[in-house]
């Protein structure tokens, strides 16, 4: 599921936050629809999912708000966290894969996609030192939570960050059916 976005209230709060037309949308109201949209997706599809014992893959979650708006938008980790544990319950996951890739060659690849599949939305348009500092958020939510966090240098070819995201979830979820 992608996030923001995956249920139609999400999907509407989606629309908002990437419009490119919204360039003063204030760093608290992009937090606060990002936690909103998140809320929805947690309550309609997430926990029924997590409840029935299904694997739940999603796209971003917390992590990304925590280095957008918390780090890039400078309001402060702690005050994106505690927003979004009351959005998600305190709902968490139990593997994140950080794709690493320099800023400058994620906004050229992102830029060089297909029309229609991404690229030019508000936060894309946003400054190379603005997704300098996000990388920098992203990196230091991988160092301070190692257990949770899987680096993926994501700079090489699509079949070697595949192999990597393979490697890293088979190796989870080996260690999720052997138990503590």
């Amino acid at each position: 599921m992608r996030e923001p976005g995956g249920t139609p209230i999400g999907e509407e709060i989606r629309a908002l936050l990437l419009d490119p037309r919204h360039r003063e949308m204030a760093p608290r109201t992009e937090m606060l629809l990002f936690a909103a949209s998140r809320a929805q997706l947690v309550a309609e599809v997430i926990a029924p999912a997590l409840a029935r014992g299904t694997l739940v893959l999603c796209d971003r979650f917390v992590d990304a708000s925590l280095a957008y708006q918390g780090v890039g938008r400078g309001l402060g980790v702690d005050v994106v966290r505690a927003v979004n544990a009351a959005a998600t319950d305190g709902l968490a996951p139990d593997l994140t894969l950080l794709l690493d890739v320099e800023p400058a060659v994620g906004l050229r690849r992102a830029r060089a996609a297909p029309a229609g599949w991404h690229g030019g939305d508000r936060l894309e348009r946003e400054t190379l030192a603005f997704h300098e500092q996000v990388r920098e958020g992203f990196l230091a939510l991988a160092r301070n939570e190692p257990h949770r966090i899987v680096t993926i240098d994501a700079r090489g070819s699509v079949a070697g960050v595949h192999q990597a995201i393979t490697q890293a979830v088979d190796g989870f979820l080996r260690r999720r059916r052997q138990g503590p």
